[in-house]
């Protein structure tokens, strides 16, 4: 008897080992990286109008639109509840995804805002 206690006592371990290796859905980690691009674009977009109506240029706007995309990876971390790795594989997805992608949407907004409010 005691050495079946034994042996279930060993498959209990080695379930509770296989049970703590974490295991993530494609689909819900696809979800999860849409949901950020989606929020860096808007925040792009909205970081550019916000810097054409203030009158940044040159490095300025370069400046505020790093500033942005800063802001927007606390506030995503934030939603995420600070348990990065319950959502997303690496730190590097939601701090660092989607950043140079953005710059061409805050360049475009930032620009027409700019010749829109300064120039006509």
């Amino acid at each position: 008897m005691a050495g079946h206690d034994d042996s279930v006592s060993s498959e209990k371990k080695s379930s509770e080992a296989v049970n703590d290796i974490p295991t993530f859905n494609a689909e819900n980690m696809q979800n999860n990286m849409k949901a950020v691009y989606y929020s860096r674009t808007f925040m792009s977009i909205m970081g550019g109008v916000i810097a054409g109506i203030l009158g940044f240029t040159g490095l300025n706007g370069f400046i505020f639109y790093f500033l942005v995309m800063a802001i927007t990876s606390v506030g995503l971390i934030a939603k995420a509840g600070f348990s990065i790795h319950s959502y997303f594989d690496s730190w590097n997805q939601i701090i660092l995804d989607g950043i140079l992608g953005g710059l061409m949407s805050f360049v475009l907004f930032w620009t027409f805002a700019y010749d829109i409010v300064h120039i006509f």
